[in-house]
């Protein structure tokens, strides 16, 4: 997500404010509300959350505070509409602007609940993972028995690649309240099992379950249903649901950037391509000028692509930093490796997710040290994922150490019935299966 060059000072300033009240009051306790916790948006009896019901709440929230900075109904309602926001239009600066109201109110109660359980959902909207689990557990302290954070500690866990801990707190959730969030995080968990079937019927379970008030959650159920249709190979159902997501919530990033990849799937380049910039004009980001650039390359326009390729890179280092994604991009389109590798490494210090493992392992692999990338790819592959890239980057790695026949199941398996799955990847895959020829006797 880009942030907005002119948001940076004040949003320093926030959040410098806010670590000073928080670490004011790190060890003091949290105080349940005793009325119960706050209604989020899209629940019964709260506010939509269609774009301009968003917009509205932003504006009624902030004018709310404007006159008290301690409503805690107002700040956490803000908070919320704001990380919707974030996630519809990729502005990271509003998630700075939701700290900024939950510090206001901590400034005033440096205990309360609501604020608190609301924060460990903005730290994890900034990739502050370690900060939300803290947050979270705290307010477990308090009530051992809400569903919500127990979501929350198993999305920072599984971030961090905790699998373990994430996994059962997932489960916790589904049995303390079985609805659409802990649905969802259900079919996550199986889809890094490589249960896909698994992971469709439950996130079917989820769309099926959500609010109509709450639109931007049903778009982002069914781009996930397009996302595992996708995965399997089954362009037409992954068309459809990301019609249905487009439908629910107009414009939604998730919904475009899955018919684009139908596109690009398809052959129909161009027609990605004008999805992509359309996007970019819109509410640019990192992952979008880099397939902007694939699909550019794709067409032959390498300067274009090169443009977009250095704007990816630039806006991974400062405006978005993601030190993962941005070692993953560099090896993969092999600039700067010794680069890739340092950012790799320094960032499975703290995060053993099998995605930052397989960034590790394929930068590893360009810069020629195999034994490190077939181990780190034994690590990216430790779930049972199916995810294609994460496959063919270990064929590449087995075939490169003389493991002709593993690196042949792997290339295989990442091309079944989706042999268009990425632009860059997936030709580099048939290349490579091509090259080692059916199996022989031994399958060798």
């Amino acid at each position: 997500m880009m942030k907005r060059n002119l948001a940076r000072p004040a949003v320093a300033g926030t959040a410098l404010s806010l670590l000073a009240v928080l670490a004011a009051c790190s060890r003091a306790p949290v105080r349940p509300n005793p009325s119960g916790a706050i209604a989020l948006l899209g629940s019964s009896g709260a506010a939509s959350t269609a774009r301009a019901d968003l917009d509205r709440t932003v504006a009624t929230m902030e004018a709310r505070l404007a006159k008290d900075p301690s409503d805690v109904t107002a700040a956490v309602t803000l908070a919320d509409a704001l990380v919707r926001q974030t996630r519809v239009t990729g502005n990271a600066g509003l998630v700075m602007r939701a700290e900024q109201a939950l510090g206001g109110v901590l400034a005033h109660d440096a205990h309360n609940y609501d604020a608190r359980r609301m924060l460990s959902a903005v730290f994890l909207s900034q990739h502050r993972f370690r900060e939300a689990i803290r947050e979270a557990e705290r307010c477990h302290q308090v009530r051992d028995n809400d569903a919500w954070i127990y979501g929350a500690l198993g999305d920072a866990h599984i971030e961090l690649g905790e699998y373990p801990a994430a996994f059962a707190a997932f489960d916790k959730m589904t049995a303390l309240r079985p609805n659409a969030a802990s649905y969802a995080r259900a079919s996550y968990a199986r889809e890094l099992g490589g249960d896909l079937n698994g992971a469709l019927r439950f996130m079917r379970m989820a769309a099926e379950a959500t609010s109509p008030q709450d639109p931007e959650s049903l778009a982002w159920h069914y781009a996930q249903l397009g996302h595992l249709h996708f995965e399997m190979g089954d362009l037409d159902n992954a068309t459809r649901e990301y019609a249905h997501a487009a439908y629910a919530f107009p414009g939604h990033p998730f919904a475009s950037d899955g018919m684009a990849r139908v596109k690009a799937a398809r052959g129909d380049y161009a027609g990605a391509l004008a999805i992509v910039m359309a996007r970019l004009a819109a509410a640019p980001t990192p992952a979008e000028a880099a397939f902007a650039g694939d699909l550019l390359a794709a067409l032959g326009r390498r300067d274009e692509a090169e443009r977009q390729y250095r704007l990816a890179e630039a806006a991974w280092r400062v405006d978005a930093p993601e030190p993962s994604r941005l070692a993953r991009f560099l090896a993969e389109h092999t600039r700067r490796v010794d680069e890739a590798v340092r950012l790799a490494e320094q960032v499975s210090t703290d995060r053993h997710d099998i995605f930052t493992a397989d960034a590790l392992a394929w930068a590893y692999f360009q810069a020629g040290q195999l034994t490190k990338a077939h181990a780190a790819s034994e690590q990216a592959r430790r779930t049972g994922s199916r995810d294609r890239e994460i496959l063919y980057h270990a064929a590449a790695i087995d075939r490169a150490m003389g493991h002709l026949g593993a690196a042949r199941t792997l290339a295989a398996d990442a091309l079944d019935h989706a042999p268009h799955f990425d632009l860059v990847s997936a030709p580099a895959a048939a290349a490579l299966l091509q090259s080692l020829g059916p199996p022989t006797v031994g399958g060798r």
